[in-house]
């Protein structure tokens, strides 16, 4: 969680992208549903991304 609330920090308040609350949730949402749930390595999977991980057990 430290890490997520660190790339919150960072990228979107810091960089001050965000303009409304409606922007601040697709932001959000975006970013766990397209990279870290789809892109991000994870050490419980053997540094695989979830998807890669999953084609390979199939």
């Amino acid at each position: 969680m430290e890490s997520f609330f660190s790339w919150l920090k960072v990228e979107l308040v810091s960089a001050g992208t965000l303009k409304s609350e409606e922007q601040t949730k697709s932001e959000v949402f975006e970013y766990i549903e397209v990279f870290y749930h789809r892109v991000r390595r994870h050490s419980a999977l053997g540094y695989m991304g979830p998807v890669e991980y999953g084609s390979k057990c199939t």
